[in-house]
């Protein structure tokens, strides 16, 4: 799939089905953790309206988070004349761990741009993996610019951190085994709840989904919602992030790719605040006994909160709404931990 390029990404977008998440599955098994999916009835008793939550603990993932999926493969898929050349991306955390820990699994080496603000914790794990890191700026288009300026003088490949088939199709996997997990125990998912970054994550959640049709369904941070913006004016925009306790989940715009996808596959996009994402953390933590970060605990949020409205926009009646989300990383600075507890502990 090396022939991709953004502006062939309409075509791609409807090119790619379960097959390719399948022969993805394949390419990256015995590299990447086939990770549980949770059920927790103390958590599904927060929500408005009788639900089931199946949480896809992606937290539990290599590096903390499903992003070692896609870079796994998209390193894999390289020509190993390519690969040798080294490789380089540009990250807020998780895609520079992930690509941090696929190049010391082939043996080459990585650079990694990351924002001036990255969490300690990300940063120090990325260095631990063997990986050369370069702070550049604040926006994913500082970091992008400082990347391929590097690519240009060594020569090494990029790999891109959600806008690639190899990426879209690897991140996917963590949704077919969700699917996998759920038909295991007799259940179809009536919805699945996936957190947006630069949507690697949800546009392999729609691929894998295609043949069994389950509804998509987007959430960002308030403020740093380009994809919900990109689908309310019909184009691809651009959005400066704001703050936001989600890191992983502030880009400035979603990939070509992914949008194209997203205009196809997702039903609706939902926003949460900071104070929804910190309560639904401890939440998480308290009651399911697990620990994510903000941007995993994003669609657990949503869950939460608008039980009752998909219940009556997808017309389920008579049990609980079966909802699927995907936990997308558990790498968080305690520190964030133990303030967001003494906040939202006694709610828990």
């Amino acid at each position: 799939m090396s022939e991709y390029s953004p502006e062939h990404a309409a075509a791609w977008a409807q090119r790619l089905g379960p097959a390719d998440v399948q022969a993805a599955a394949e390419r990256i098994a015995g590299r990447v953790i086939h990770t549980p999916t949770l059920r927790c009835p103390r958590l599904d008793a927060l929500a408005d309206a009788p639900v089931e939550l199946f949480l896809k603990a992606e937290n539990m993932q290599r590096i903390g988070a499903f992003k070692a999926r896609g870079a796994m493969h998209a390193v894999g898929r390289l020509d190993p004349e390519a690969r040798a050349r080294g490789v380089i991306t540009f990250s807020s955390g998780n895609h520079a761990q992930a690509v941090a820990l696929a190049a010391r699994e082939f043996g080459v080496p990585a650079t990694i741009a990351m924002p001036i603000d990255a969490p300690k914790v990300k940063v120090a794990v990325v260095r631990e993996l063997g990986a050369t890191v370069v702070m550049a700026g604040y926006t994913s288009e500082d970091r992008r610019k400082v990347a391929y300026e590097l690519a240009d003088q060594s020569g090494a490949a990029i790999i891109q951190p959600f806008d690639h088939p190899d990426i879209v199709c690897g991140q996917g996997t963590a949704t077919a085994e969700l699917l996998a997990s759920a038909a295991q125990l007799g259940v179809t998912l009536d919805v699945i709840v996936v957190p947006v970054g630069g949507g690697g994550v949800i546009a392999g959640a729609c691929v894998a989904s295609r043949e069994v049709n389950t509804p998509i369904y987007s959430v960002e941070p308030e403020g740093c919602d380009a994809l919900a913006c990109s689908l309310e004016a019909e184009e691809r925009v651009a959005v400066e992030p704001g703050p936001t306790l989600a890191d992983g989940l502030k880009p400035v715009r979603v990939g070509a790719l992914n949008f194209e996808i997203a205009k196809i596959d997702v039903q609706g996009s939902f926003r949460v605040n900071d104070d929804e994402l910190g309560r639904a953390l401890v939440q998480v933590l308290v009651r399911a006994k697990t620990l994510v970060e903000p941007s995993g605990a994003a669609g657990v949020a949503v869950a939460l909160r608008e039980t009752k409205r998909l219940r009556e926009q997808l017309g389920v009646q008579g049990r609980p709404l079966r909802v699927g989300v995907i936990m997308t990383g558990g790498n968080v600075d305690p520190a964030l931990v133990a303030e967001l507890i003494n906040e939202w502990g006694a709610q828990a």
